[in-house]
């Protein structure tokens, strides 16, 4: 159970402000629910008020676990009309939402422009735990979860070895650094993450060069090749320059791609 607007002992709203202005970066607030919704909805004004007089223009929102009130779901009407409003009355704030264990989109982001983003799927974070996401599954979801809307899969994993973290550990995240880079074009959302730690960029500077080059919005997209469950390969045009990205993805398997860039020439 939580208000939204006290923080953690080791946590000084007014410090970090400051230094984010300083810095000329705009922050972002985690609304971590815990599913108990209607406790959510008490405090929503109160949160989005804080939010505005503290810098933030942007709320990434949660619902783990299962919804409280008990006998309500994700993906019930109740839960669905929640959603809607609470992304409504964030609007009134201007304030952006990205939510996390959301009703799956069906173009709701065409009614709120606010709606930037939303998880809706298995995302990137699923590879912290358990076995993880099959290599096939991100060569799938342009084909299922993208057609809804801009998924927020959360990519940029440059330490794949769980062991790094606990020697016990045998895991590893079913992808490779590269494939982590094409995430960003291949998986369409016009809000990115880079969702390592910091640390772990540090020795891979050149990789991360990428993340910070690459654009988050499109004007043109062309599928230069795909079969769901094998392989996509994406190019897209950077949104309002003459900047083209390409990002190419595969399943488990080795493959060599051979791409036509013939749509240039019609330009």
């Amino acid at each position: 159970m939580f208000d939204f607007v006290t923080p953690y002992p080791d946590f000084d709203v007014q410090e970090i402000k400051a230094y984010a202005v300083s810095k000329n970066v705009q922050m972002i607030m985690h609304h971590e629910t815990s599913s108990s919704v209607t406790n959510y909805e008490r405090w929503m004004d109160t949160a989005y008020r804080f939010m505005k007089n503290n810098n933030y223009n942007s709320v990434k929102s949660g619902y783990v676990g299962q919804i409280i009130p008990r006998g309500e779901h994700h993906d019930g009407q109740w839960m669905v009309k929640h959603y809607e409003r609470a992304i409504a009355k964030a609007a009134g704030y201007q304030i952006m939402v990205d939510q996390h264990e959301p009703v799956r989109p069906t173009g709701l982001h065409r009614t709120y422009p606010n709606y930037l983003a939303c998880e809706a799927a298995r995302g990137n974070e699923f590879n912290a735990w358990s076995s993880g996401n099959p290599p096939d599954h991100e060569t799938i979801l342009p084909f299922t979860r993208l057609m809804g809307g801009p998924m927020d899969y959360t990519p940029g994993i440059f330490k794949i070895k769980m062991n790094y973290y606990d020697t016990a550990k045998k895991e590893q995240v079913h992808t490779t650094l590269a494939k982590q880079l094409a995430l960003y074009v291949t998986m369409y959302s016009p809000l990115q993450m880079a969702a390592d730690l910091p640390e772990n960029y540090e020795s891979h500077l050149d990789a991360f060069q990428f993340i910070k080059d690459v654009a988050v919005d499109w004007d043109d997209t062309k599928i230069l090749e795909a079969e769901p469950g094998d392989y996509i390969s994406t190019a897209r045009k950077a949104k309002g320059k003459d900047n083209w990205f390409i990002g190419a993805i595969t399943d488990e398997n080795s493959r060599e791609a051979v791409l036509s860039l013939d749509f240039f020439r019609c330009r």
